[in-house]
């Protein structure tokens, strides 16, 4: 079975770390490769490193990987109602670079991304929102660059959202963070995703899980430092899967 066929099948679901009473919330990250972990194991992706920092401190969430690979803003409206049909607590809604790639009219994008908070909003009204910002590489043209970076910040703040201002920050443009096709992290370079993406997660955790701080930062440490060793090892051992979109 295909990456894609999982990720449309199963949405790469991995368990909560719940203790008994704990009602088991749920976040849905909902991307495309980036967010699918392209090319490598499945958990190795992003998502699955945060799931396994929330495991390991017993945190009441599931996380759901709804990566496919190649899809665009508007595949992410036609899924979403789909997905809201069990209960999403957060949304990482990491979606717009496909349209990017494609050319496709910025305001496209700007409404299908919309969409999908609005649809999302009005299932769950109490659900925290995450928007993962993206930049366009130059030879799109400086106007639909700065347009097109302009697109996940206002969105975020029109929608009282989070926002990670660069999902690759401190990745992209690192041939040794990233897969031989110079676009999807590899090993180690989903391991600094995770960090930055976790740095803005973390509140929300917190805020939902009652205000277990001191718990999260605890579990963090304890399980950055083997993830951190198991990458360096990956990366030197040149330990890279490949994959079809």
């Amino acid at each position: 079975m295909s990456t894609v066929t999982l990720g449309v099948l199963l949405m790469c679901t991995f368990p909560a770390g719940a203790t008994a009473g704990q009602e088991t919330k749920t976040i849905l990250f909902l991307g495309d490769s980036l967010t699918a972990g392209y090319g490598l194991l499945p958990e190795e992706s992003f998502p699955s490193l945060i799931a396994r920092r929330l495991k390991e401190g017993d945190l009441p969430f599931e996380v759901i990987n709804a990566g496919v690979p190649g899809d665009t803003s508007a595949g992410g409206v036609r899924r979403i109602d789909w997905m809201l049909r069990r209960r999403v607590d957060i949304l990482v809604l990491e979606l717009g670079a496909n349209d990017m790639l494609r050319g496709l009219p910025l305001d496209m994008t700007r409404d299908n991304l919309q969409a999908i908070i609005d649809k999302t909003r009005a299932a769950y009204p109490n659900v925290k929102i995450v928007v993962t910002g993206m930049l366009a590489p130059p030879n799109m043209g400086p106007e639909y660059t700065a347009e097109f970076g302009e697109i996940f910040p206002a969105l975020a703040e029109a929608n009282d959202a989070a926002l990670i201002p660069f999902l690759l920050q401190d990745v992209a443009a690192r041939p040794e963070l990233n897969l031989p096709d110079g676009v999807h992290p590899n090993v180690a370079g989903q391991q600094i995703v995770a960090d930055g993406v976790w740095m803005v997660l973390e509140p929300l955790v917190v805020a939902l899980a009652g205000g277990l701080s001191s718990t999260v930062s605890s579990v963090v440490n304890a399980v950055r430092a083997p993830l951190v060793a198991i990458s360096a090892d990956r990366a030197q051992g040149g330990e890279v899967s490949g994959g079809a979109r």
